[in-house]
């Protein structure tokens, strides 16, 4: 077989499908793509038994069909330092000799058999599956918002993947680690039924970085497992199995104090005073007025403190609390607008964090439990 293409649009697609292969695998075949010429187009996939991605890539030539396999960082490292120009790939089928090659270079590999690498496959008893298409990046942008809260701790393996809460008219996608919730939710994905399953944080962030473009994408969700379509990419993953607890009782809905603040502004103060926290604890405390939110940290094994403060506009009178500087700095970086919206309950209820205004059919709320602060 035989097929030629631009260096840089096979770097692009085995670079991206790269991301859901392990650095160890139980089989040594997984450390390998999966190529297979066929219709003109070239289909290379990526697995870790788990979850297999499948990136298409349209040749300007081609002749013969066939499959095989190559090693995954030898052919990674090689088109990254190819020019910028189209090459050939010339596949010998009885001795599985790959040549790549354009003028003035040429490249000889040794392919593995196709037929020993595993194929994911959808259970058959997994019945119907839940499907609908929607804007990729309405999928992207819902990974982006939630990916950082999931959990990296083995007690509570549920928590290690993304709540995809699936509704008629839109879905809720939720993470938590216990200490930090997001919630965000896009009216503008329609499935028509209900369901849900939970998403493990390997494809989730495959989702975000990869399919981040924009273009239809045609999701199935089974019992067990789901697949996202798009025009370049196919990706199949696993579910995690177990009761998601419920986000519905976490959120609190009597929170009536109020704080408005400018988002970067809170940022860098929040990162200045952090070099000081103690790294055993992370707490930054606050002292909240009408018009100023003062900040301070100290690392009593340095001898060292940190003062500093914002302006905001605050409903109540005064408010100490302690927050963690670190779940603090991840959850200004996601929220994205000008300024950032923050309701309290008391020093010992969660705060809510918003942005001061959504795009079109989605909402965006991040909860954050507080720490012990004492006194300021």
């Amino acid at each position: 077989m035989k097929f030629k293409a631009p260096a840089k649009k096979l770097y692009n697609a085995v670079s991206s499908v790269s991301k859901v292969v392990s650095s160890k695998n139980a089989l040594n075949i997984l450390e390998n793509f999966l190529f297979e010429l066929k219709d003109d187009k070239l289909y290379i996939t990526g697995s870790d038994s788990e979850n297999s991605l499948t990136g298409r890539v349209e040749l300007s030539h081609s002749e013969g069909g066939g499959s095989f396999c190559l090693n995954m960082r030898q052919v990674v490292d090689l088109l990254k330092e190819l020019p910028d120009q189209e090459v050939t790939v010339e596949v010998d089928d009885s001795t599985l000799r790959v040549t790549i090659s354009y003028p003035g270079g040429m490249y000889n590999l040794v392919a593995i058999n196709a037929d020993e690498y595993p194929r994911f496959t959808a259970d058959e008893n997994e019945g119907e599956p839940i499907s609908f298409t929607c804007d990729a990046s309405y999928i992207s942008r819902a990974m982006e918002k939630t990916l950082f809260a999931v959990s990296t701790e083995d007690f509570r393996a549920i928590m290690q993947g993304i709540l995809f809460d699936i509704k008629p008219d839109s879905v809720i996608f939720v993470a938590t680690d216990t200490r930090k919730l997001v919630k965000y939710s896009d009216s503008r994905i329609k499935p028509g039924t209900e369901g849900s399953c939970v998403l493990p944080a390997k494809p989730a962030g495959v989702l975000k970085s990869v399919f981040n473009g924009k273009g239809e994408m045609k999701v199935e969700i089974r019992q067990k497992s789901a697949t996202f379509t798009t025009e370049d990419f196919e990706l199949q993953c696993s579910f995690l199995v177990g009761r998601y607890p419920d986000y519905t009782r976490v959120i609190p809905r009597s929170n009536t104090l109020h704080l408005t603040v400018d988002r970067l502004q809170m940022l860098q103060t929040v990162r200045r005073v952090a070099v000081f926290v103690d790294p055993g604890f992370g707490l930054i405390k606050f002292k909240i007025t009408p018009d100023r939110m003062f900040m301070r940290s100290s690392d009593t094994s340095l001898c060292s403190e940190a003062k500093d403060e914002v302006p905001c506009s605050f409903s109540g009178n005064e408010l100490i609390i302690g927050f963690s500087a670190p779940y603090l700095l991840e959850i200004l970086n996601v929220i994205n607008t000008e300024d950032v919206l923050v309701d309290f309950g008391d020093a010992g209820r969660p705060g809510l964090f918003y942005p001061t205004e959504n795009p079109d059919g989605t909402e965006l709320i991040i909860l954050l439990m507080p720490m012990t602060a004492g006194e300021f």
